[in-house]
């Protein structure tokens, strides 16, 4: 009886040129042991990871994995003994020393398969400088067959050290043409593809997120929200209203849509709006305050977004409020 093939992780349509980029390092055995991915979030980093990740676990590869050795199947059933991935604990933003201490402890190994051993840290600069600094010495002694790739959004938040260690390949954003023939295959239409695909910024991957139906129906609200805002709404009420909502979420619309209202404030252009869907709220912000106000604004979502990436951990519902009543008040000024 014929074995089913597992399911083959291959590169994104737009990854082509690093793909074989990869395949050439690797065939002339020059491919380095530790691969920092970044680029912006959406752009693929983690479809091209697991490419990677699926071509070094597999036992007998071509151009791409086979799909049907010991390897590829135990890679698709979910665990495979020479893979390690290093994240956040749930519920946790940092990478933490003791995980390190296990990529330790794993790299100190032999490789239960006979091939490589892949460690991979997603995302990289969640690790603390306690953590980083555990790592430098696998990353400088990592033994033979043994492969590191690193995930970033962000690759300067990795401690130079970490970085300068890897070999770094940023991701590039793929044309509008590619996007969106790829969201139309997965979104049901051109028009959708389209719309998604410049709410996001060019960002394929996001623009899938953003469509999905937990992410629409987020989107509505906090677009009633402001729209209640505006109305002249109490805003720690209109906080209540999104207790349960990803502060992390609300944080990314608000400041993407602080930096549409901008553009648009500035240039009086609204073909440069990312979400067309919007205009008539911003408008009516613009006649409400200022362009520098929404600057002081958009410093202080930047701000909170950066503290929760570094780890900070403040009240959600605080926040929430101090950004709509921030909000509020400029709206009423």
């Amino acid at each position: 009886m014929a074995v089913e093939n597992a399911e083959v992780s291959l590169p994104l349509p737009w990854q082509g040129g690093l793909w074989q980029q990869f395949l050439s390092q690797y065939r002339d055995r020059r491919l380095p042991h530790a691969l920092l991915l970044s680029g912006p979030h959406g752009v693929g980093k983690q479809q091209f990871a697991e490419a990677v990740i699926a071509r070094l676990l597999c036992v007998t590869p071509g151009e791409a994995v086979c799909g049907h050795c010991h390897g590829c199947h135990m890679l698709g059933a979910g665990y495979h003994p020479d893979l390690l991935r290093v994240s956040p604990e749930e519920g946790k933003r940092q990478i933490r020393i003791d995980p390190i201490r296990a990529v330790n402890a794993f790299v100190a190994q032999t490789a239960q398969q006979g091939g490589y051993r892949v460690i991979v840290f997603n995302p990289a600069e969640a690790m603390n400088v306690a953590a980083a600094n555990a790592l430098l010495k696998s990353l400088e002694e990592p033994g033979e067959r043994t492969q590191f790739i690193l995930l970033a959004d962000v690759p300067s938040r990795l401690l130079a050290t970490i970085r300068s260690r890897c070999q770094h390949w940023n991701l590039p954003v793929p044309e509008a043409g590619q996007s969106q023939a790829w969201l139309a295959e997965r979104l049901g239409g051109t028009e959708e593809a389209a719309f998604w695909w410049q709410v996001s910024g060019g960002l394929p991957l996001l623009a899938a997120e953003l469509a999905a139906p937990t992410a629409r129906a987020l989107r509505q609200q906090l677009h009633d929200t402001f729209d209640a805002l505006v109305r002249g709404a109490e805003p720690v009420m209109e906080a209540s209203r999104l207790d349960r909502q990803s502060i992390e979420s609300i944080l990314w619309y608000g400041i993407a849509w602080l930096e549409d209202l901008i553009r648009l404030g500035l240039s009086g252009d609204a073909a440069r709006v990312r979400n067309p869907d919007l205009l008539p709220l911003f408008r009516q912000a613009i006649k409400n305050a200022r362009v520098r106000d929404w600057f002081r604004l958009l410093d202080y979502a930047r701000e909170q977004r950066r503290l929760l990436a570094a780890g900070g951990n403040p009240n959600p519902q605080l926040v929430l409020e101090a950004w709509l009543v921030r909000w509020s008040a400029l709206l009423r000024s």
